[in-house]
């Protein structure tokens, strides 16, 4: 793609959000009663390419019971509310009557407890005991600290979900995960990310992810572009990514990696557009967050 010149010695190139995009029919159509939205991911089908992304207010264990039965994948966020209280409903009730400010401060109160890996057990165990797909997220930080508590308690597909998430991730104080070793001694599929490029997201299948989670700072509940200044356009990342997938087919001999749109979905022309970027699937939270029937 040719780059622009934004200013002495710094050079970009033009990206595409889901708005500034299209999709135009050609000269044949399909009738939709003979289209299949049917994805699988490892051993595991869904008749929907949605999951819903793992936040307190999106994912409860049982609302993912129940995004399970629709045929989608709800994926619980194994540090959240749910593994750190019994009772969670009454805090997200009390959190949803504070003003802006006072939500802030009451929520960061909340979460100051301690994650306790009995109630990762629990939680776990009430999903798959609704008969359906389980998946439970942690973030990079906190991925080697939980995951024997998360793979014992019987999760069939670990997401490591982080605002930005690289295979070389450099610290001077602490030991990063290698991500490499710890997906390769794994019996369960792995989704990782965040990226929004060719050559992060090619590293990471090189790890042997089974999915990648493409964006960052793209949804309307996260606060990456404003704080860190991080954003991609979401069109343009999920067309780069999907092609760092048809080259690391050709370099493995064939094994295939999904790519899952993960941020800047709005409305249901976002994913279709996702979709025709080259995304298998998409997770959504912010749109899943304004329902009645959402936990928080």
């Amino acid at each position: 793609m040719t780059e622009i010149e934004i200013g002495r010695n710094k050079r970009a190139k033009r990206a595409y959000a889901f708005d500034d995009i299209a999709i135009v029919p050609t000269r044949r159509t399909r009738d939709p009663k003979d289209v299949s939205t049917t994805w699988s991911i490892d051993a595991y089908e869904f008749k929907m390419p949605i999951l819903a992304a793992p936040m307190d207010s999106v994912v409860s264990p049982a609302t993912a019971i129940e995004m399970g039965k629709l045929g989608a994948l709800g994926v619980l966020d194994l540090e959240g509310l749910w593994t750190r209280y019994d009772e969670p409903e009454k805090l997200l009730e009390e959190i949803s009557k504070l003003s802006d400010v006072d939500a802030t401060l009451r929520m960061q109160q909340i979460y100051s407890e301690p994650i306790k890996p009995e109630l990762i057990r629990d939680r776990i165990a009430q999903i798959r005991a609704g008969g359906v797909v389980v998946a439970g997220a942690l973030s990079p930080q906190r991925t080697a600290q939980f995951a024997d508590v998360v793979l014992k308690a019987g999760v069939d597909i670990f997401v490591i979900r982080g605002t930005t998430v690289s295979a070389e991730h450099v610290a001077k104080e602490t030991e990063p995960l290698n991500l490499k070793k710890f997906i390769y001694e794994l019996d369960v599929p792995v989704i990782v990310g965040g990226v929004a490029n060719y050559t992060a997201a090619l590293h990471l299948m090189r790890t042997g992810a089974a999915g990648v989670l493409v964006g960052f700072g793209g949804g309307a509940a996260t606060t990456t572009r404003s704080v860190l200044g991080i954003h991609a356009p979401m069109a343009t990342a999920v067309a780069d990514v999907a092609g760092a997938r048809r080259d690391y087919m050709d370099e493995s001999g064939g094994r295939y990696v999904h790519v899952i749109a993960d941020g800047g979905l709005g409305t249901s022309g976002d994913i279709v557009k996702a979709i025709a970027c080259g995304a298998d699937a998409v997770m959504i939270g912010s749109i899943l967050s304004r329902s009645k029937d959402a936990p928080g």
